[in-house]
């Protein structure tokens, strides 16, 4: 790969942010390492992030140092409260610039809960809605299913970042997200993009990793990062530490990896 993207510039000032899903459906394809690196590689760069965990796992919270289990108020009572505050919901990790909504296990109830409320796919938009001034990116890290909660970051979201795995059953499962991404767009919201596809778990010494991202390329075109993201044990090293590896591990190619591809994604746009 050459390194072609440049450092982004310093802002001035902060927000509105561009809010992004990454999605998919598939689980294990290194969805929450790519939420909680990125978020922490655009923190790097001077950016003022917010990473939503909507995940009922908690594992973006966990990958930050946070137990959500010990906390009285995550998300889940910003979807099912109509008086609580997102900011005070909101916690400070140890990764300047970096901010968090943190999720546990109530979050599984809320898909259940929604079913019968008034604009049930919008709940997550609404929580977000006061603090959009406050960030530069809102990063929503989505559990690996279809649902509704899935759903509801693809309403509140600009646009969608897909983490796929370099393996061939990975692959399969990305049309039905891209039919699930066109029926949302379609119906509830028109902004909605496909912003990157980021290939993940690549390991360059095997022709089928190598066959499946040429595969992907020739299927999406420009819409596949540049950056690929290589297998490594300290990715769950990091995790065991609870930080992203850009701390863990600064100097890892790992780390490198996640810069480039949070200056990728500025310099596509996708980021402010």
């Amino acid at each position: 790969m050459t390194d072609d993207f440049p450092e982004p510039a310093p802002l001035s000032s902060h927000g509105p942010a561009r809010v992004i899903a990454l999605c998919n459906q598939k689980g294990g394809v290194g969805k929450t390492t790519t939420s909680v690196n990125v978020a922490a590689a655009m923190a790097e760069y001077g950016r003022k992030v917010l990473l939503v965990d909507f995940d009922p796992q908690g594992a973006a919270s966990a990958g930050l140092g946070i137990n959500g289990e010990a906390l009285d108020r995550t998300v889940y009572n910003l979807l099912m409260e109509s008086g609580a505050s997102t900011r005070e919901v909101i916690v400070e990790t140890k990764v300047p610039g970096l901010d968090l909504l943190p999720a546990n296990i109530d979050l599984s109830a809320a898909e259940v809960q929604l079913v019968g409320e008034v604009a049930r796919e919008s709940a997550l938009s609404r929580a977000l809605r006061p603090v959009l001034d406050d960030y530069d990116a809102i990063l929503v890290d989505c559990q690996p299913s279809l649902g509704l909660l899935t759903v509801n970051a693809l309403v509140a979201a600009h646009g969608v970042i897909i983490p796929l795995a370099a393996e061939y059953f990975a692959m399969r499962g990305v049309k039905l997200l891209v039919d699930t991404i066109a029926k949302v767009q379609d119906r509830l919201n028109p902004r909605l993009t496909i912003d990157a596809i980021v290939p993940t778990l690549y390991d360059g010494r095997t022709l089928h990793a190598q066959e499946v991202v040429e595969r992907v390329r020739e299927a999406f075109g420009d819409r596949v990062t540049e950056t690929q993201i290589s297998r490594t044990v300290k990715f769950p090293d990091a995790t065991i530490a609870a930080e992203p590896i850009t701390t863990f591990a600064p100097t890892h190619p790992g780390a490198e990896a996640y810069r480039r591809l949070a200056r990728e994604l500025v310099a596509r746009g996708v980021a402010a």
